[in-house]
């Protein structure tokens, strides 16, 4: 099972401080939402994304081409999911769930035509 590229979303509580912040540390802005409070960086190939005010916890990040897929195999495999896509549908959609310690995890499909801001 491809889980897709992976990213690091994090809880931030001043989205201008935090991304002067990591861009000092060598990231740079590959989509810019700044007006919605959330960013998403890059470095060679790490990528975090910083919320603020979107989510309590600071969460795992997958964004895979077939997220219903995914879904159908961890439910076929006991995973309990918080979120779930609606799988009568097609596009783009996304799925939450938590490990036993309690970390978030998200599973983000996004439209394969969307193209960064930044």
């Amino acid at each position: 099972m491809e889980l897709g590229k992976f990213s690091l979303s994090l809880t931030v509580k001043d989205i201008h401080a935090s991304l002067d912040f990591y861009q000092k540390l060598g990231f740079t802005l590959l989509d810019d939402h700044r007006d919605e409070n959330w960013v998403i960086l890059q470095n060679g190939d790490t990528v975090i994304g910083l919320f603020q005010g979107m989510f309590e916890k600071n969460l795992l990040t997958f964004v895979p081409t077939d997220v219903r897929g995914i879904q159908k195999h961890l439910k076929a495999n006991g995973i309990k999911l918080n979120e779930e896509a609606d799988e009568s549908t097609t596009g783009p959609a996304y799925i939450t769930l938590t490990d036993p310690d309690d970390n978030p995890i998200m599973f983000d499909q996004h439209d394969p035509d969307y193209k960064p801001t930044a």
